[in-house]
């Protein structure tokens, strides 16, 4: 474990912190729209343990922040929450779903196999895997969170009137980093929620009380098979490849943690909080791209979080579950949508400063009027088939994902079409190799010939010699 690097990264929070602690505090809240709709409902299934979740989630925001040194998320695994809910799973079924990816991830982590597939997967098709994650994200404000809503249903605190506040609340703070948004629309929903819910709702002082859950086989083989399995290429490509390569992007004067060591980190939350009852968590680029737009640029953001989770759950817990079920779609839609839309954007720098285009040049000469010392960073420039074929990869990816609703299937395809334009390119590289070595042989042959024939020659005029 590298001291100095923590250090220096710990550092870097503190100096954040203090330049701009509203925009970190702000930032910190941005992954709510994804967290709590999530959280609260598999909570009222009880599907989870509220209070376990939110202490040990807790625990993971404040080490991810000090390790890291990057607002990465810890937000719920969507394709299993999205089962649990639906199927309305006990506790040791949904755990079960979270050990078999957190399992599947650690082996990929450990082996080297995580590290090799990311250097194997073309950049067009990590981009379409983000692109793809930020429009489902916009898609699902649209038909969960915002289109049940009516212009004054269902109530006067939830409804249309509040997302267009809301929404245009987010347009007059574009191009105003200071305001902190997400801060301020987090508390105007418990305000509206305090005001919702009646005295019969509210929290209470409820301290903590760990239990734990053994999965019986059956849970385990049912939760395995019909979500864990599922979530693997999510949690693989967008919680773990797609973040190393987004947080290079959006923070490149931090250095960005790698895919063993994310991997690693899914594996560890999922295997030591499952025991309590703790919802499966990753890492994902929805929330980084999220709490990027809303002003975290350090990890001090979810150290921040991290803290207040551990205190309400600690200290309210199962309580809580009233007051949340009764926070506003309308603020939390529109939260979503612009972080899903901060994370689509991603997908513009495809084909002009893409991590894959950067190359070191051998020796000096002169760019664009600029001298260029020897090993230094260029971009390589593309022709305009290049650019079209890296589009069609990245939109093929994306396509498939949203068509699906599966990372994985996006993914397959992303690659089947990458390998498509890579085809014509291998046979002639094949066949160019295949003349070289054909002539090479036949040089080869012609040469053995000329000896064989030149052989008795030389035989005789030594023989005459002697």
């Amino acid at each position: 474990m590298n001291w100095t690097r923590i250090r220096h990264l710990n550092n870097n929070n503190v100096r954040t912190l203090r330049n701009a602690p509203l925009a970190e505090i702000s930032g910190s809240l941005g992954d709510l729209g994804t967290l709590l709709p999530l959280m609260i409902a598999l909570a009222v299934n009880n599907s989870i343990s509220l209070s376990t979740t939110l202490v040990f989630s807790g625990l993971w925001n404040i080490l991810t922040g000090v390790f890291f040194g990057i607002p990465l998320p810890v937000q719920p695994m969507k394709a299993i929450a999205a089962v649990a809910i639906s199927r309305e799973w006990s506790i040791e079924k949904t755990v079960s779903a979270g050990f078999t990816t957190a399992g599947v991830v650690l082996f990929l982590s450990v082996t080297g196999l995580l590290r090799w597939f990311t250097h194997a997967i073309p950049t067009p098709v990590v981009k379409g895997i983000q692109v793809g994650a930020g429009i489902s994200l916009v898609l699902s404000a649209g038909t969960s969170l915002l289109q049940p809503l009516g212009w004054t249903t269902p109530n006067a605190g939830d409804n249309l009137l509040w997302a267009l506040f809301t929404f245009l609340a987010l347009l007059s703070t574009q191009r105003s980093s200071r305001i902190p948004y997400a801060l301020l629309i987090f508390v105007l929903g418990l305000v509206i929620s305090f005001s919702v819910t009646g005295s019969h709702d509210l929290p209470l002082f409820d301290l903590w009380q760990p239990s734990a859950y053994i999965p019986s086989p059956l849970d385990f083989k049912v939760g395995a098979l019909e979500a864990g399995l599922g979530q693997i290429p999510l949690t693989t490509l967008n919680s773990v490849i797609a973040v190393s390569y987004l947080s290079s992007d959006l923070l490149p004067n931090t250095p960005a943690p790698g895919v063993t060591s994310i991997g690693m980190s899914v594996a560890v939350m999922n295997l030591v909080g499952g025991w309590f009852g703790a919802m499966p968590v990753c890492h994902g680029s929805g929330g980084l791209a999220a709490q990027y737009r809303f002003g975290a640029r350090s990890g001090a953001s979810i150290i921040l979080l991290g803290i207040l989770k551990m205190l309400l759950g600690f200290f309210f817990g199962e309580s809580l579950v009233g007051l949340l079920k009764h926070y506003p779609k309308a603020l939390l839609g529109i939260m979503v949508l612009a972080a899903g839309l901060e994370l689509s954007k991603v997908g513009e720098s495809l084909n002009n400063g893409a991590r894959d285009l950067w190359e070191v040049s051998e020796s000096t000469g002169v760019s664009e009027g600029c001298s260029l010392q020897e090993g230094q960073k260029q971009q390589r420039k593309l022709s305009d088939q290049e650019r079209m074929e890296r589009w069609s990869v990245m939109f093929m990816t994306v396509g498939f994902l949203l068509a699906f609703k599966n990372d994985g299937v996006g993914f397959l395809a992303g690659m089947l079409c990458h390998a498509s334009y890579m085809l014509p390119g291998i046979r002639e590289d094949l066949l160019r190799n295949f003349g070289r070595w054909r002539s090479h042989r036949q040089g080869q042959i012609n040469a053995s010939n000329d000896e064989e024939e030149h052989r008795p020659l030389l035989n005789i005029e030594y023989t005459l010699g002697c």
